[in-house]
């Protein structure tokens, strides 16, 4: 399976050693791509219409390749810490530019990770959950998983054995 990876951190912290844990169970069966939107040069949507949903972002910028990455992969993993009540600006920019392609992304498999600071009991992780599941409904995405994680420090979650070992165990049965 092709797994893209849309890492929503711009920080070498607990959502990269989810993402990293995740990858380590994976690579065997699957091929991995993980994009970055944090390094990628990407305008805001204009909501010009001009891409047309199937002849790409009209912006000469990072969109359109790291669009097709997301529409050629067969799963999306979806990993953000919590800013704000919600995913990253970073991550949340490449999925409104991922409108150019919208047929192309239709029925994916996805998988989500959250990292935040407060207990993951907290709303605003029901938040998140809840923009993704809308996402879902409309593009007849499968979610797979919702893993939901709390770590302040910022090494705190590549401590947790158990956590680091259960994220290995669900990228292993990704195939």
């Amino acid at each position: 399976m092709k797994i893209t990876i849309i890492n929503g951190s711009a920080r070498k912290g607990n959502t990269l050693a989810a993402v990293n844990a995740f990858i380590e169970g994976a690579k065997e069966n699957n091929t991995i791509e993980v994009i970055e939107p944090d390094k990628l040069s990407i305008a805001a949507c204009k909501g010009c219409g001009g891409c047309e949903c199937s002849k790409g972002c009209v912006d000469k910028d990072d969109t359109n390749a790291a669009v097709n990455k997301v529409a050629d992969a067969d799963m999306i993993l979806f990993a953000t810490p919590v800013y704000w009540w919600g995913m990253t600006g970073q991550m949340k920019l490449l999925i409104d530019k991922c409108y150019c392609k919208g047929a192309l992304i239709r029925g994916k498999k996805i998988g989500i990770i959250v990292t935040g600071g407060a207990p993951v009991n907290d709303m605003q992780y029901d938040l998140i959950r809840s923009q993704f599941e809308c996402m879902a409904q409309y593009l007849d995405w499968e979610i797979l998983f919702f893993n939901k994680y709390s770590a302040n420090g910022k090494d705190e979650l590549s401590q947790n054995l158990s956590v680091m070992d259960e994220l290995k165990k669900i990228g292993s049965l990704v195939k």
